[in-house]
C-alpha cells in the first residue's frame, strides 16, 4: 500500500508540476508558449528612441502577443543593462558614441545587432546659420561671418558670451551622463576652446534643448552640441561647424576630428534569438531614416503631444513602411489596435 500512495503522490506532482509550467509560459494569439514573458526596452531618454520604442513594442503587443515595458536610464547605464541581461532590445544604439564597448559586447557574445535602423545622421557642435550669414528676413546681422570650424570658435568668446563668466565664452556641451560629453571635453582640450570657452554641461537633453530654442528665437548667437535626427535640426535652419576628416587612430587619441559615421542599430541580448525568436526575426527588418524618424518627431513638437502619441501617428501616416517588416497577417492585428 505503502508503495502504491507513493506512486500516486508522484504522479500528482509530475501533474501539478506540468500543469504550473504550462501557466507560467506567455501565450500568443495563436495559444502557442513564449519562452519570454515580457521583452524589456531600454530608453536612454532622447525623444527619437522614445518613438521608436512605441513602434516596435506595438508591433510586438499586438502582432506578436507579448507584453512590453520599458527601462529608463543613462546610455551606458541602458547598455549595460542589455549587456547583462536586464534588458532585451535597444531599438537606437549609436554604436561609435559607445566605443569600444559595443564592439567588446559584440565579440564577446553578450549583445547580437540584428539591423542599422538609420545611417544617414549626423552630430557635432552647431551654430544657428543667421551666426554665419546673418537673416535679412529677421533684421539679423551676421554675429561670426568667418566662422567656419570647431576650433575657429576659441576666437569669438565674445560672440557666445557666458553670462556667468564675463569675457569668456561658453559652449553647450551634450547632457550630464551621455557617452558623447566626455568626447566633446576632449575637443575643449585638443582645439584649445579652454583657452576662451566654458564648457557647460546642461543636465538634460530638454535643458539642452530650451536654451538653444530660447536663442534662436530671440535671434541670438548660440554653439552647441546637437545631432539628427531631431525636430530642432528639422525645425531650425542650423549649420554644423567643420572638423577635420574623420580618423579613427587621432579619434582614439585626441578626438580632434569629426564624429565618426554613426550607425545607429537596433540590437538585443544574446538570449533573445532562443527565448523570442519570433521578436527577433521582425526586428531584423527594422529600417528608417533620418527623414522618416524626424517626421514623427516634428509632428510631435508641432502638436505638443507625447512619443507615444506620434508614434501612432508615424505608424497610420507611413503604414507602407512598417508593414513591410510584418507578415500580412501580424500587420493585420496590428492595424486593427491602432483603429
Amino acid at each position: 500500500m505503502k508503495r502504491i500512495s507513493l506512486l500516486l503522490f508522484t504522479l500528482l506532482l509530475l501533474l501539478l508540476t506540468a500543469c504550473g509550467n504550462d501557466n507560467s509560459s506567455a501565450a500568443n494569439n495563436d495559444g502557442d508558449t513564449k519562452d519570454k514573458e515580457v521583452i524589456k526596452f531600454a530608453d536612454a531618454g532622447w525623444d527619437s528612441i522614445k518613438v521608436h520604442n512605441f513602434v516596435a513594442q506595438t508591433i510586438i503587443e499586438e502582432g506578436l502577443g507579448y507584453e512590453t515595458e520599458t527601462t529608463t536610464g543613462s546610455t551606458m547605464a541602458t547598455f549595460q543593462g542589455l549587456r547583462e541581461g536586464d534588458l532585451d532590445v535597444y531599438t537606437e544604439v549609436w554604436t561609435d558614441n559607445l566605443e569600444p564597448a559595443y564592439e567588446e559586447a559584440i565579440d564577446a557574445g553578450e549583445i547580437v545587432e540584428l539591423a542599422v535602423n538609420f545611417d544617414d545622421n549626423e552630430q557635432g557642435l552647431y551654430v544657428p546659420t543667421y551666426v554665419i550669414e546673418g537673416d535679412e528676413e529677421r533684421g539679423i546681422e551676421p554675429m561670426a561671418p568667418d566662422l567656419r570650424t570647431v576650433e575657429d570658435l576659441k576666437e569669438y568668446p565674445d560672440v557666445f558670451e557666458d553670462p556667468e563668466n564675463p569675457g569668456r565664452g561658453r559652449i553647450l556641451n551634450g547632457p550630464s551622463g551621455w557617452t558623447v560629453e566626455e568626447s566633446i571635453t576632449m575637443k575643449f582640450e585638443t582645439y584649445g576652446l579652454d583657452e576662451t570657452m566654458e564648457n557647460f554641461i546642461p543636465g538634460s537633453d530638454s535643458a539642452l534643448v530650451a536654451d538653444l530654442v530660447n536663442a534662436y528665437e530671440k535671434g541670438e548667437a548660440w554653439v552647441g552640441y546637437y545631432w539628427s535626427p531631431t525636430w530642432v535640426t528639422a525645425k531650425y535652419d542650423l549649420t554644423i561647424l567643420e572638423e577635420p576628416e574623420f580618423d579613427r587612430e587621432t579619434w582614439d587619441e585626441t578626438r580632434g576630428t569629426a564624429f565618426p559615421p554613426n550607425d545607429v542599430t537596433v540590437a538585443v541580448h544574446k538570449d533573445m534569438p532562443d527565448q523570442a525568436p519570433d521578436v527577433v526575426e521582425f526586428l531584423k527588418n527594422y529600417e528608417t531614416s533620418t527623414e522618416l524618424t524626424e517626421d514623427a518627431l516634428m509632428y510631435m513638437e508641432k502638436n505638443e503631444v507625447s512619443a507615444e502619441e506620434a508614434g501612432k501617428w508615424w505608424m497610420e501616416e507611413h503604414e507602407d513602411v512598417w508593414t513591410e517588416w510584418v507578415s500580412e497577417e501580424i500587420a493585420e492585428k496590428v492595424k486593427g489596435a491602432l483603429e
